[in-house]
């Protein structure tokens, strides 16, 4: 692992810890040219099938694409870093199962609006207007409407 600071190759572990999911191992190493300490973060990496956007290319799954996403859909909301990683955690989950080599974009746009309905509704508004590209305030009103609905659905005690 090369060192940040002075680029040097030669370092040692210090300490070593799993996530609780025991899927990421924390590596804090030490550099033995300038001693400065540092953090690694090592991942199992799997093979995710392709996104294939509406116009036809392909794209590698970015990770960091969706959490950056996430985290600006969740901005000044009472939503984790902790909340952000495993959203997109069950996201890769749900990649690995999916029985193609492929995936259309707009299947993984809907995964993410179910899933943020639930974990956080103001993000939801917030994605889903950049997602689904509304014309105007009806289609906006629309996807409120219903998601107040479903909401009233889930739980009709809160409704009364």
């Amino acid at each position: 692992m090369k060192c940040p600071y002075c680029g040097h190759l030669d370092n040692k572990v210090i300490d070593s810890r799993l996530n609780k999911e025991c899927t990421i191992t924390r590596r804090r190493r030490s550099c033995l040219s300038c001693e400065q300490r540092f953090t690694t973060y090592e991942r199992l990496e799997v093979m995710l099938p392709m996104l294939v956007k509406k116009d036809g290319r392909r794209e590698i799954w970015d990770r960091n694409k969706m959490a950056a996403g996430l985290e600006k859909a969740c901005e000044k909301r009472p939503v984790s870093c902790d909340d952000i990683d495993a959203f997109v955690d069950e996201m890769e989950s749900r990649l690995q199962d999916y029985p193609s080599k492929e995936v259309p974009a707009a299947v993984i746009g809907e995964w993410v609006m179910e899933e943020l309905a639930k974990l956080d509704e103001v993000a939801y508004v917030r994605f889903a207007s950049v997602y689904r590209q509304f014309k105007d305030v009806n289609e906006f009103m629309s996807e409120l409407k219903g998601l107040l609905d479903s909401r009233d659905e889930q739980d009709p005690d809160e409704a009364a």
